[in-house]
Parts: structure tokens; C-alpha cells; sequence
């Protein structure tokens, strides 16, 4: 074969691979998976549906969410449509969400915890929602001030319940700023130190990475396994979950900042998302009562 018939002949093979190459690229969602993703949407639909007789509060959330996800589904058919192409990964993540709401809507809620190399154990990077107790405001508020909250959720590693709901975590303000009348903004620096667990008492070192508002717990207690994000269940456990408080900012090391010109004000109820910066061994020996 001459040189000139075989660089003809690998011209022609590239030829013929690169679209092929392309399309393995490229590969993403089909007609077929929108249409069992509306299949899917429509059997949660109805679940909500009837849900709104025995809560119609969490059937009104859930609704709109759900209403939220018809609109993804939309803007997802016009893609297709239009650009012949769609990434599954974004049809991924609508069947994720559809899916929380339709765990939400039959009472079977789950999140995961971090993964850690030991039973029992907390890792680094864990979160966890908790529920403050007291007001806290950088108008006010001094430096060691204590303070405590209140998980949400189960928190459950494989099959191990490591932290049930309502298990107690205290706080400390270790910095204060207060606002002046011009541009100075208020600010407050939030740490935990301490979580109690079936009455076991634990040193732990947490911050805060969000405050986040809701009117109200929903009635089922959530579970959460080791690893998951907190967020991915939030919706599902505040009653009129909004989201990050307007106003305020989360910085570095936990601290709260407001607006210039204001203070910090964190009422009672709010939804703290506590994030462990060191791992606690749940079975190593717990601190001692207090005389």
C-alpha cells in the first residue's frame, strides 16, 4: 500500500470517528426521559393531592414546589426541542427533587451523614439543622454569652442512630460588633462547644455556614444518614421553609453580619446550619456531670 493510499485511508477512519466520538461526548437525555420524568411528576401530583386532607399545610408546600419542578420540566422540553441536546444531569437533578418531595409527601424522609472512618463518629464537614432557643442581636449580646439549640433531624450512620431530633447543642457568641448610625454593620460570631445526646454530654467544635427562616417544624421528625447536605432535606422539615435569612450574611468562622448601618437580630426559632469542625467519637467517654 503507498504512503499516499494510507494517509487516504486514515483520513477517511477520522472521518468517520469523530462524529461518532462527538456523540459519546454529547451523550445526555432523551424524549423518553422527560416523558417518565412527567409520569413520575404526575404520580407525586396525586400524592400531594391527597395529602392535603390529613396536611393540608405541608400539602400547600409541597404544591409549590412541585409547582416550581412543572416549570423545570417546561424549560427542559424547549431545550430539547430547540437545541437537540440536553444534559442528563439536569434532568438528573429535577428527578432528585421530585423525588425528596415525594419521600416529603409519604412520610418517609431521608437524609445521610458525612462518611467518617469510624462507628460512632461524626466527621469533619458534618451539618446538621438546629433550632435556636433564645433571641440573640449584636445590639446586645456580649461576649461568652451562652445560648443553646435544637436539632431537626435524625441523624442515623447506615442503620446507627448517632443523634436523634431535639438533642441539645450549646452555643457561645465569641464575637461581638456592634452597628454605628453611618456604615459600621453589626455582626456577631457564633461557636458550639458542647451536644448533649440521650443525656450524654460531648465537647464538640462547630460553626455556623447558614441562618435560615421557618415559621414552623412540620409534624414527622426527619431522618438524616451520615454524608448528605443538610439542605437536601431542610424544605421538607420547616413549615414555610424561605430559605437564607434576608439581611444577613454568613462570613468565616461562623460569624452573623447584617446590613451596614444595622445590628444583627436572630429571633427565637431560627434555623441555624451547624457545621462540625472536628469529629466527635459518640462512643468515647462523655464529659463529666457538673458539681
Amino acid at each position: 500500500m503507498t504512503i499516499l493510499t494510507r494517509r487516504a485511508l486514515r483520513a477517511l477512519m477520522l472521518t468517520l470517528w469523530l462524529p461518532t466520538a462527538a456523540l459519546a461526548q454529547t451523550a445526555g437525555a432523551t424524549q423518553a426521559d422527560l416523558d417518565a420524568l412527567q409520569t413520575q411528576l404526575t404520580t407525586v401530583e396525586q400524592r400531594v393531592d391527597r395529602l392535603k386532607d390529613t396536611d393540608a399545610t405541608k400539602a400547600a408546600t409541597l404544591g409549590r414546589d412541585l409547582q416550581l419542578l412543572r416549570e423545570d420540566l417546561t424549560y427542559l422540553r424547549v431545550k430539547l426541542r430547540r437545541e437537540n441536546a440536553l444534559p442528563a444531569a439536569e434532568v438528573a437533578a429535577v428527578r432528585d427533587r421530585l423525588g425528596a418531595i415525594d419521600r416529603e409527601a409519604s412520610g418517609t424522609t431521608l437524609t445521610v451523614a458525612a462518611p467518617s472512618a469510624r462507628a460512632g463518629e461524626i466527621a469533619v464537614g458534618q451539618e446538621l439543622d438546629a433550632r435556636l432557643q433564645t433571641p440573640l442581636s449584636s445590639q446586645t449580646a456580649e461576649v461568652e454569652d451562652r445560648f443553646e439549640a435544637t436539632t431537626l433531624v435524625d441523624l442515623y450512620q447506615g442503620s446507627t442512630l448517632l443523634v436523634p431530633a431535639g438533642s441539645v447543642l450549646r452555643g457561645v457568641v465569641s464575637g461581638v460588633e456592634r452597628a454605628s448610625r453611618i456604615d459600621r454593620r453589626g455582626s456577631l460570631t457564633l461557636a458550639f462547644d458542647q451536644m448533649t445526646v440521650d443525656g450524654r454530654t460531648y465537647r464538640i467544635r462547630g460553626s455556623v455556614t447558614q441562618a435560615l427562616e421557618g415559621p414552623g417544624i412540620k409534624g414527622e421528625v426527619g431522618k438524616m444518614t451520615a454524608g448528605a447536605a443538610a439542605g437536601a432535606i431542610i424544605g421538607g422539615i420547616l413549615g414555610g421553609f424561605q430559605g437564607a435569612m434576608v439581611g444577613i450574611a454568613v462570613g468565616g468562622g461562623g460569624s452573623l453580619l447584617a446590613l451596614p448601618g444595622t445590628n444583627v437580630k436572630v429571633d427565637a426559632g431560627t434555623v441555624l446550619r451547624v457545621r462540625f469542625d472536628a469529629p466527635v467519637a459518640l462512643g468515647a467517654a462523655p464529659l463529666p456531670e457538673p458539681r
